[in-house]
């Protein structure tokens, strides 16, 4: 599989979760994404960016194409320096939340998505990985 890195953004203020979307709305159309799948990850990516937000304190994600043979797809990888997640499989949980939210964002992005991957511990931060294919 080939990786190229194409963008990086800070994410420490509610107008970046609306550039994050931006880009990779971009990005999602230059590889040929369909309708859905350009809602799915731009959701997605919306979900995981105001999450690093509201409970990581900000951070940044990195934002890859991955190639391997012909299918192309899109790498988000978000990652914050906030307290952590203690039971991250509870968090995984519809309806669970530790704010003021419905308690979908991990749960709705990891089903928009191929591919999901959260690590976390307290007081370390949280990083999550989110991959859609064309």
């Amino acid at each position: 599989m080939n990786i190229a890195t194409i963008d990086k953004q800070a994410i420490n203020a509610g107008e970046d979760v609306v550039r994050v979307r931006q880009a990779v709305r971009a990005k999602a159309i230059a590889l040929g994404f369909s309708l859905v799948d350009q809602t799915r990850i731009i959701t997605a990516a919306s979900e995981i960016a105001r999450n690093t937000l509201d409970y990581g304190g900000g951070g940044e994600v990195v934002i890859d194409v991955l190639t391997s043979g012909i299918r192309k797809g899109l790498r988000l990888v978000f990652s914050d320096k906030g307290p952590g997640i203690a039971d991250i499989s509870r968090a995984l949980e519809d309806g669970y939340t530790s704010g003021n939210g419905m308690g979908l964002g991990l749960s709705g992005a990891k089903r928009l998505v191929n591919e999901f991957d959260i690590k976390s511990s307290p007081g370390q931060g949280t990083t999550v990985t989110l991959v859609r294919w064309k």
